[in-house]
């Protein structure tokens, strides 16, 4: 099963790869259409999946994930307009010039052919990462989780109908909906057709892809994300940051996990910090240095856990951790963080500068919130993931992440002397 969908997948990716900016963007145009015009038969899957995942007892954090509604499908389909707004990467110059053989050579971009995408709960990935391969001339073969399969099968169908509508073949765009665990280990094993795999999940998935693809692998998406207030920080300005950070969606890989506190402002921002958690529902897990101080206050409090430290929450809850100076925030944000996104809540321009070169994440933030790092709020549309590696992509992928280039050498019937 998995070695067809291989074939027909790499058979796809070369019609792809010719296709102009205009005939790619035509496509993704109709994609959106018949997304929001049939948008009832993806929603009604929606459901049928969220019923299940009710009744397995998904967390209401996941739950959130899994969940469509008439806004979201209709926000996803605007996402797939967006995607043909932006430059098309392919066929790009990037450098070239005349060598001293006498070949003109040129290095250019081109698409990577297949990708392989396996992810969980995530049904809006279905149509970002298709419409990004679309757009880049790449085939894709999708491994969404069991939790989602009857939703992205109805993404798929609508996906494929528009391709064909085009005269172009529905295998550029696969979903593996058998649960079988055993096709995921196969896909891991289909280096002869896929280019490029990328996990999008828990540590897990990332460890098992790591280890045992024969493919090239793309890890990111886990975001144990801090915020250190300096302090040098306005407590009140900080205190809006924190907030959105934490509670706009605290289900995404970019909210906030760990709030680090310099001690020099402790006693002034604890209170205020229990107060405004307090209001908006959001417990705090504080360390020994700060936990008589926030219990005294109306927020719900207890004591953190090591543990808590190395897991997302993906909830209303937030780590509180005093430290000495700047130095034990980076030092807590190397030992614990996952190089995706941190953030500094500062006034002063030096600590700006020592944060944003000592924290080495794929994202950095002075003065705003973690809820930023993500395609369509880089500017980038939709993207197929967040990498937290540092080959050959890192943060946000957007549209040249998958892309590769190809040298081009143009000679006047040259040899080498």
């Amino acid at each position: 099963m998995l070695e067809q969908m291989g074939k027909v997948a790499k058979a796809a990716s070369y019609q792809l790869a010719v296709l102009s900016t205009a005939e790619k963007n035509q496509l993704l145009l109709t994609i959106a259409d018949r997304l929001e015009a049939q948008s009832a038969e993806i929603l009604s899957a929606n459901q049928r999946d969220l019923a299940d995942a009710r009744q397995n007892n998904m967390s209401e954090a996941l739950l959130d994930r899994l969940a469509l509604t008439p806004e979201r499908l209709a926000g996803i389909a605007n996402d797939v307009r967006q995607v043909c707004r932006l430059a098309d990467p392919v066929g790009l110059l990037i450098d070239g010039g005349q060598l001293d053989s006498g070949l003109r050579i040129e290095r250019r971009r081109v698409p990577l052919g297949v990708v392989g995408v396996i992810y969980e709960a995530r049904p809006n990935v279905t149509v970002d990462v298709a419409s990004l391969c679309l757009k880049t001339g790449n085939a894709v073969i999708l491994r969404g989780g069991k939790e989602t399969y009857r939703t992205n099968s109805a993404t798929v169908r609508v996906i494929q109908s528009a391709l064909q509508a085009h005269g172009l073949p529905a295998g550029a765009v696969q979903a593996i909906e058998s649960p079988d665990r055993e096709l995921v280990n196969q896909l891991l094993k289909l280096d002869r057709y896929v280019d490029m795999l990328i996990p999008r999940g828990g540590a897990g998935l990332h460890k098992l892809c790591r280890e045992q693809s024969t493919i090239p692998v793309i890890t990111g998406g886990i975001g144990v994300c801090h915020i250190y207030v300096d302090r040098f920080a306005e407590l009140d300005a900080a205190l809006k940051v924190i907030v959105n950070a934490k509670k706009q969606r605290p289900s995404a890989c970019n909210s906030a996990e760990t709030l680090l506190i310099h001690q020099s402002i402790a006693e002034a921002f604890l209170p205020a910090l229990s107060a405004r958690m307090a209001e908006e529902g959001i417990n705090l897990h504080a360390d020994a240095k700060s936990l008589a101080a926030l219990q005294a206050g109306p927020a719900t409090v207890i004591a953190v856990q090591e543990a808590d430290y190395h897991d997302e929450w993906l909830s209303l809850d937030l780590n509180v951790k005093i430290v000495a100076d700047m130095e034990e925030a980076i030092a807590h944000i190397r030992e614990y963080g996952t190089q995706h996104t941190d953030a500094i809540l500062t006034r002063n321009t030096q600590s700006a500068d020592q944060f944003v070169r000592q924290v080495d994440s794929s994202a950095v933030y002075v003065n705003a919130s973690t809820r930023f790092t993500d395609g369509g709020q880089f500017g980038l549309g939709a993207e197929v993931a967040v990498s937290t590696q540092k080959l050959h992509a890192r943060g946000p992928m957007g549209l040249e992440a998958l892309t590769t280039y190809k040298w081009i050498a143009y000679g006047d019937d040259s040899i080498r002397q």
